[in-house]
């Protein structure tokens, strides 16, 4: 059996995360432990004991989720046997490439922490809002925000295709709430608006994309050894330069979550889903998006334990 990675991004964090791995495991500790002297900040200790609302800071919320992959990759990566691809959602796109040898923890971490900072502040200088949409096609909701637009309300875009019958928009304040409202004038079951401090993977990050990608032109950032999709493009990404690019245009380019695990169910001819790092949102994503998939979920120290056997 073959695997393709996954990796989480934002939301999946909470108190008390990776604490079982850095307490059973030494390489899990260790890995936390050159995060945390990278990014000169106690963020291990942050994650296992909070407090809860600093955690969910943005600047802090990613690089956490990004050290907890980090630490099951440290522990399982010789063992995960053949790999024919990984992608991750949003910020998890850093992780998929600490998986293919591209990128490392610490580098990454710095990559994301500055990515967090960026998101934050162009979201204070142009608040933003985003709503997750049930219920709906992903494109009946990118219509529904093109009409927003149009109507003059600022800007919304359909910012997450997460599975065929959820989707986040992003954008304006005026122009999501419209665009909720036309989504559920078109059927939609729910529109949920989300705490989050920007409108992200919108063009209202685009003061944001422009400091990420002096941070990436900085970075060392090989090619990878196994594809990764990109979210932008939901297609495998082979070079470091390539990779480069797209991880700058996905701060105002929608994840293309449902076409990306579409490309990587068609890397082999089975292959086994294996969620890397907290929670399993993702897990049940690709259950609305493959049928029957095989499916593993790594985030907790008895899950590794059980897979190391």
């Amino acid at each position: 059996m073959v695997n393709v990675l996954l990796f989480p991004g934002q939301g999946s964090q909470k108190v008390g995360m990776a604490r079982d791995l850095a307490e059973r495991f030494p390489a899990a500790r260790d890995t936390l432990a050159a995060i945390d002297e990278a990014l000169g900040t106690p963020l291990a200790s942050l994650m296992a004991n909070g407090p809860e609302d600093e955690l969910q800071q943005t600047h802090n919320t990613q690089p956490a989720i990004l050290a907890h992959s980090a630490a099951v990759l440290a522990v399982v990566g010789d063992r995960l046997g053949p790999v024919a691809g990984a992608a991750g959602h949003s910020l998890g796109e850093y992780s998929a490439y600490i998986a293919a040898g591209s990128l490392t923890a610490v580098d990454a971490a710095r990559l994301v922490r500055e990515r967090g900072t960026l998101m934050h502040r162009a979201g204070t200088e142009r608040p933003g809002a985003m709503a997750a949409v049930l219920g709906l096609p992903g494109e009946a909701v990118a219509a529904a925000c093109a009409d927003a637009s149009a109507a003059g309300d600022g800007i919304a875009v359909a910012a997450n295709f997460n599975a065929p019958d959820q989707t986040v928009i992003s954008g304006d304040p005026a122009a999501v709430t419209a665009a909720g409202e036309r989504c559920r004038t078109a059927g939609a079951k729910r529109v949920l608006p989300l705490k989050v401090s920007g409108a992200f993977h919108s063009p209202l990050m685009a003061p944001a994309a422009a400091g990420l990608a002096a941070a990436l032109t900085g970075a060392a950032i090989a090619d990878p050894r196994f594809p990764v999709v990109a979210n932008a493009t939901a297609e495998v990404v082979t070079t470091g330069a390539e990779a480069r690019r797209l991880l700058e245009a996905q701060l105002t380019a929608p994840v293309r979550w449902v076409e990306s695990v579409k490309t990587l169910a068609a890397l082999a001819p089975e292959v086994r889903f294996v969620e890397v790092g907290p929670g399993t949102v993702l897990g049940g994503l690709v259950k609305r998006i493959v049928p029957e998939p095989r499916y593993l979920s790594l985030g907790t120290a008895d899950e590794v334990e059980r897979f190391l056997g």
